[in-house]
This record gives structure tokens, sequence and C-alpha cells, in this order.
């Protein structure tokens, strides 16, 4: 149920804000929700679905990318930071197509950046190499192996 309220301060002469009201109940109990806003013209349900909930959802893509290091711009010169930004955009972009495109019907289809990176990317190896081979020895504790080789032969030819 959705609804406005009109808000005032008391040092306020008129109402100046309306107050956006979401109340849900489900089996957890009830869930009610208050935005101030100075939005008019558009429905209560609108308002909180196209601005406020977009609106997270953008700061949660901020998150992840703060997952990836981006946050991390420590050095006193400009370059160092912006190459960083730039590396951190890139690994953003590659674990996104990762999972649009590549993790579509598997568990991680709706994981978040950080999960894919512990869970899926983050693990034990060892890393032998010769003349004409690379060989890559996963650990046997890891419990999403059989994805991560399957991943693997798409993403690398031959």
């Amino acid at each position: 149920m959705f609804g406005f309220i009109e808000y005032a301060a008391d040092s306020w002469k008129k109402r100046r804000r309306q107050v956006i009201v979401k109340s849900e109940t489900s089996r957890r109990g009830y869930n009610t929700r208050y935005v101030v806003t100075n939005l008019r013209g558009c429905s209560a349900e609108w308002l909180y679905d196209h601005r406020y909930c977009a609106r997270g959802e953008m700061e949660n893509r901020i998150k992840e990318q703060q997952f990836l290091f981006s946050d991390r711009t420590s050095c006193h010169e400009w370059w160092p930071n912006q190459y960083r930004l730039l590396l951190s955009g890139l690994a953003y972009l590659l674990l996104e197509r990762l999972r649009r495109v590549y993790l579509k019907r598997t568990a991680f289809a709706q994981a978040q950046v950080n999960t894919l990176r512990l869970k899926l990317l983050k693990i034990g190896a060892v890393i032998t190499r010769n003349t004409r081979t690379i060989r890559l020895m996963l650990s046997s504790q890891y419990p999403e192996q059989d994805l991560f080789l399957k991943l693997a032969s798409k993403l690398v030819p031959g």
C-alpha cells in the first residue's frame, strides 16, 4: 500500500514536503518505509519504484565497484589513481559480462560482484609453466571447480 503524507517542521509556516509511505506485510511482519521528497505530480507508487528504488540500485552498483578496489586512490599523483580506476572499471565490466552471459543459468546469475570474486575467482591454485603449456591445478577442496573449468573452456580458446 502506498500513500502521501504532508510534512511541516514546527518552525515552518506551511507544509513543504511530501512523505511517501510504503507499507506491506509479509510472513516476517510489517515493513513500513518513508521517503521524504519535493517531487509532485506522480503517484506515490511510481515515485517509490522509479526514483527511490532506482537510486538504491545505482548505489549498489557503486558498492560493487568499490569491491573491485576503485576506492584505492591513495597515490599523490593523478595518473596512477586514474589508471587504478580504469582497471577497476574494466574488471567490473568483465565480471558483469561473465554474470550476464556465461553464468546465466547458474546459481551465480544474480550474484553480486563481491560474491563472484570470493566464491568463483579467489581460489587456491598452483600454476606450472614450461615451454609449450601452462597448467593450472586447482585446490581439490574448491567447491565450484566444475563451473570454473566450464567457464574457462568457454573463455580460453583451444
